[in-house]
């Protein structure tokens, strides 16, 4: 089966494309998909434009990290490594209280 998924090796070089590639792969998982959208309160016809808003991103990613079976899910089904999509999930992220940033 062929997947429209870019390669592991076209996401490391692009955090936003990284994270416009979950978006992605979480909108052919409908189950998935529902719940994403019924915890952010985003409305479908909204995602289109929120692709462009850091904060929007953030979130997506922070859905997918804090369910580990989902984000491998979505590694195995893009060749994503983990490091690169843990890489990309701090790179939309705000510091955290052990980073000395406040």
């Amino acid at each position: 089966m062929q997947s429209n998924f870019k390669t592991s090796k076209q996401l490391a070089a692009d955090p936003q494309e990284t994270a416009i590639a979950v978006l992605s792969w979480l909108a052919n998982e409908p189950d998935m998909f529902s719940r994403f959208l019924a915890l952010t309160g985003v409305e479908p016809a909204q995602v289109r434009n929120a692709v462009h808003d850091p904060g929007f991103l953030a979130g997506l990613l922070d859905f997918l990290m804090n369910h580990e079976p989902t984000a491998v899910a979505f590694c195995e089904a893009t060749g994503t490594k983990p490091d690169t999509l843990a890489a990309v999930w701090r790179h939309f992220s705000s510091p955290g209280l052990d980073s000395g940033e406040y």
